[in-house]
């Protein structure tokens, strides 16, 4: 147990720079501490004390603003930066050394029972207020830009951007692990593939019309 919270710590040295001892980490990280309020919490559920896993985890809710369902499972070297209104749902499954920002939820779309939430591969970044919901996988190394909503499964080593979210190429460049904010904007980039049509179709409808007041010209002449 010692040695997975020192690994916990650990974690948080090697991904916040903003870390600067151990005491301050155990003291004031609350992505840290719902998650040691989780293992408690998934302990308890295991154990069939589901109302006892459910009451602990509402209280580390209440205290880091973090809600993990206690039936979660949850891989090791989770980092939660910051961390307030995150969401893990109860079938949610994280893989080893992901990350998630503020605002990540990772949650179902309706009713349904069984298998509801989704399931991320290992080093997963999720960045800030995105969205996942569904039963669907998100590949081992792929990143999910800030503020996107993801609906479908996502290959191993991809970016995910927008609303719905899409898979963009990046020429085979990983974006950097910390780096949330470089990633490109695939709206942005279908305007700018739109307007070099325009332009193109200006271009022909020009050409085109001096062909045809050429042609007026020479009838006029004869």
């Amino acid at each position: 147990m010692f040695r997975r919270m020192r690994e916990d710590i650990q974690v948080i040295f090697d991904r916040d720079p903003a870390a600067r001892s151990a005491l301050e980490v155990v003291l004031t990280y609350s992505g840290l501490h719902a998650i040691w309020a989780y293992r408690l919490s998934n302990w308890l559920w295991k154990a069939n004390l589901r109302t006892l896993a459910r009451l602990n985890s509402q209280l580390a809710r209440w205290v880091t603003g973090i809600e993990i369902h206690p039936g979660a499972t949850i891989g090791r070297r989770l980092f939660i930066d910051h961390g307030m209104a995150v969401v893990i749902g109860e079938t949610a499954e994280i893989g080893n050394d992901c990350t998630l920002y503020q605002g990540v939820t990772l949650g179902g779309t309706g009713k349904e029972k069984g298998k509801r939430h989704p399931t991320l591969g290992d080093n997963v970044l999720v960045a800030s207020g995105a969205k996942v919901l569904g039963s669907f996988t998100i590949g081992a190394g792929s990143k999910i830009g800030a503020g996107s909503v993801v609906l479908r499964e996502v290959p191993p080593n991809s970016t995910v951007v927008g609303i719905p979210g899409k898979v963009v190429i990046q020429d085979g460049r990983r974006v950097d692990d910390m780096e949330q904010c470089n990633l490109p904007d695939p709206v942005a980039e279908q305007i700018k593939q739109l307007q070099q049509q325009i332009d193109d179709l200006k271009h022909e409808l020009e050409t085109l019309r001096r062909q045809e007041g050429g042609v007026r010209d020479v009838n006029t002449s004869l």
